[in-house]
């Protein structure tokens, strides 16, 4: 069996970062951790190629050679996932989809005579789907009935079908599940709310095989909640930390967690010895009551900007997700994020409308009150209207949003804060690596800095502030001045998604607007009729 993994493109996003990216010469930020572990459970006998369309197309050769194309893809790779299938149908291939998009909307997939359904998580689905190609039955649905895998017997992917070269970090997962009950969020849906994590010598293995193949960045731990299970979490990195030495810390990681972390002072500082650089945060909005209302009850314990300054001093690089539109959402919460972003120094803040995803609580509730305006999936974008009818008038959302995302984005702004954050980090002691820590002289990151440089330090009006701020970072934290330029870079993405997101806003709800006048006028002239 000739298998082509086949990775949808992702449109523009906040997370693209293409004009960041370039500076260094790679093509995407994460590879597609799902399919190369999907060919780790599939039969070893079989042949792969994985071809990430974030990188090229797939080739003439690659079409003819494959017996069966097996694609998986998130909801915000929609269009490029259903393209794909038409495509390989057209060319007569036999066609199997997976992944949290076609588990979430089956049909939307099946509307395209995809061949084969591979739902649900892929240890207990692949066997199926195998057992279904032994006895050449042509479709298919799998699914998991409900069951949760242990991931303890998930192989290690097959990193040898990556493009190394092409990715800016490297993805590895330790854990599925989230213990927490957030109305909005899908993940509980997908995987649970008790969180399964692999045994730490399974994922040590991993590492293993990433260092045997030459990878010595940073790896992303795609976890959605890291430390949803803190004992084993703290037991993974007791084993991390002295690999980590044996090996000259190869790597650096990055990974997203709940803000209880910042009440964890030991798991903090495990993770800053094993050279973990930076964590995300799903803080969702500054507004107490919008977070007891959707359910996000972890983030209303404790002050949330306290949380942020603890797990900075701790010596992790704070990253934030912001969402606006939450029912009764009093008007100013674009405002109020701005401002909480501004005194809490965060760098990079994801900041979205809110958008009712498949099966989740919110999309089950919205959809018994008749509030939402599209029975597809969200976009998953930030350049797309919220998906349902909110308790306030969307326009007014619109416009805060297109707002606060311009100001966040403003470069002298942005700059001040990566500024003040990396003071803080500063202050952190960090991990004694030795000789064998020290990274050799790169020269396409030299070229890279020294870009950042001209564009910030001479050619935008931030060339005062920039330099200003690096010379304080030499004299106070000059360990830090590679990281704190490599986020200062981010702006370069930025300056142009603020203007998309500000276009795209504006055109829909122009849309949106002259539809709802439509209406009205249609029911005003039936009423007089």
């Amino acid at each position: 069996m000739n298998v082509l993994l086949l990775y949808p493109s992702f449109p523009k996003s906040f997370w693209s970062f293409e004009k960041t990216l370039a500076l260094v010469g790679r093509q995407a930020m994460l590879p597609p951790l799902g399919l190369v572990t999907v060919a780790a459970i599939l039969p070893q006998e079989w042949e792969y190629k994985l071809v990430d369309r974030n990188l090229r197309e797939v080739t003439e050769a690659e079409w003819t050679w494959a017996d069966l194309v097996i694609l998986s893809a998130m909801i915000v790779q929609k269009a490029d996932l259903l393209a794909q299938i038409q495509e390989a149908k057209r060319r007569g291939k036999r066609v199997a989809v997976g992944g949290p998009y076609a588990t979430a909307l089956p049909q939307e997939v099946l509307e395209v005579n995809a061949d084969y359904l591979i739902l649900d998580e892929g240890e207990i689905t692949l066997p199926l789907f195998v057992e279904a190609i032994a006895r050449h039955q042509p479709s298919g649905i799998f699914r998991a009935g409900g069951e949760r895998p242990d991931v303890t017997t998930t192989p290690i992917p097959r990193f040898d079908l990556l493009e190394f070269d092409a990715y800016a970090e490297m993805s590895v997962q330790f854990s599925r599940g989230c213990p927490f009950q957030c109305e909005f969020c899908d993940i509980i849906v997908l995987y649970g709310r008790k969180p399964r994590t692999k045994a730490p010598e399974q994922l040590l293995k991993e590492l293993d095989r990433l260092y045997e193949l030459g990878w010595r960045r940073s790896i992303f731990m795609v976890d959605d909640n890291f430390i949803g299970n803190k004992r084993n979490v703290k037991l993974f990195l007791k084993e991390l930390q002295p690999w980590m030495v044996a090996h000259q810390y190869p790597f650096s990681f990055a990974t997203e967690s709940s803000v209880d972390l910042a009440n964890d002072q030991e798991l903090m500082d495990l993770m800053v010895q094993c050279n973990f650089g930076a964590v995300f945060l799903g803080i969702e909005t500054p507004d107490e009551a919008s977070l007891t209302l959707t359910q996000k009850y972890q983030n209303t314990r404790d002050s949330l900007s306290d949380a942020v300054e603890a797990i900075a001093r701790s010596g992790l690089r704070v990253m934030a997700g912001f969402i606006i539109g939450f029912d009764g959402e009093k008007s100013g919460a674009g405002a109020r994020i701005v401002k909480f972003v501004e005194q809490t120094s965060i760098p990079t803040a994801l900041f979205s409308m809110l958008q009712a995803l498949p099966d989740t609580a919110l999309w089950h509730r919205l959809e018994k009150e008749g509030r939402l305006r599209a029975k597809s999936s969200a976009s998953g974008t930030q350049t797309t209207l919220m998906n349902f009818e909110p308790t306030r008038p969307l326009e007014e959302i619109a416009q805060e949003y297109i707002e606060a995302f311009w100001e966040l984005y403003e470069p002298a702004k942005f700059l001040d804060r990566v500024y003040r954050h990396y003071r803080t980090l500063g202050t952190a002691t960090y991990p004694k690596k030795g000789k064998g820590g020290k990274k050799e002289i790169n020269w396409v990151i030299v070229r890279a800095l020294l870009i950042i440089c001209w564009r910030q330090g001479a050619l935008r009006s931030t060339r005062w502030q920039f330099w200003r701020n690096l010379w304080n970072m030499g004299r106070y934290n000059p360990g830090g001045i590679a990281p704190y330029l490599s986020v200062c870079a981010q702006i370069e993405h930025f300056l142009e998604y603020r203007q998309i997101v500000r276009k795209e806003i504006e055109e829909q709800i122009a849309q949106f607007l002259a539809e709802k006048a439509k209406m009205n006028l249609e029911v005003k002239l039936k009423a007089a009729a």
